[in-house]
């Protein structure tokens, strides 16, 4: 099971909700060498926070 958050309402992930997933998906890797799979993964959390902090930023001005 993939560790990115979603919704299937399609409703835009919270900052913190993906900061904290990429936290677990990291621990979770700790000492181990990263697969191709999980740098993957990894790059896709990291596209859906960007997304969720842009969105926040945009939000609050």
């Amino acid at each position: 099971m993939s560790p990115t958050p979603s919704d299937p309402s399609g409703v835009p992930v919270r900052a913190s909700e993906a900061n904290e997933s990429i936290r677990r998906f990291v621990r979770t890797r700790h000492g181990l060498a990263w697969t191709a799979q999980d740098m993957a993964e990894y790059a896709v959390l990291l596209e859906i926070w960007t997304t969720a902090v842009r969105a926040e930023v945009v939000e609050a001005a």
